[in-house]
């Protein structure tokens, strides 16, 4: 019988930071479509449950600039409440035509690890219950599995409530 190599998954940024810091992670592939780029689609193409992968969002907070949000891919980020827990008044979603400049990473493969600059960082408090969560590994199709108290280590992240009730 005759064994197919596997095929090698391009080392993205975010991979190699936690590489670097020794940190254990998992690395999931799938196929992901144009329109089809969000983490319900993704947990449904790896066959995992959505409410442990966790979507990475942009916002700019009026005092702040801007900050990311992390939460579970199968909820909405209340806005007022990242306001509250990042010293702003008022929170928006960064314009997606901005994200690759800001961040360094596309629209469906936005990485919390490995951006172009350390933003305050917010993760939804259900990650603690989750222990290990997926969150983008910095490209479309590309999901990491990691340790939620390690990904907060990695992104000096603070756990809060952030997810619309």
């Amino acid at each position: 019988m005759k064994t197919v190599p596997k095929k090698k998954i391009q080392k993205t940024n975010a991979i190699r930071i936690v590489e670097q810091h020794m940190i254990a992670y998992t690395e999931r592939e799938y196929e992901w479509h144009d329109g089809h780029v969000d983490a319900v689609t993704a947990a449904n193409n790896l066959g995992i449950d959505v409410s442990t992968v966790f979507k990475t969002l942009l916002t700019v907070g009026n005092k702040t600039g801007p900050v990311v949000a992390v939460i579970p891919g199968n909820q909405e980020l209340d806005l007022k409440a990242l306001a509250k827990v990042s010293g702003n008044k008022k929170m928006e979603m960064l314009p997606l035509k901005d994200l690759e400049q800001t961040t360094g990473y596309i629209r469906g493969g936005c990485s919390p690890v490995g951006m172009k600059k350390l933003f305050p960082t917010y993760i939804d408090q259900q990650a603690l219950e989750k222990g290990t969560i997926h969150v983008s590994a910095g490209k479309r199709g590309l999901q990491m599995g990691i340790a939620a108290n390690d990904l907060a280590g990695l992104v000096k992240g603070q756990f809060v409530p952030i997810v619309a009730e």
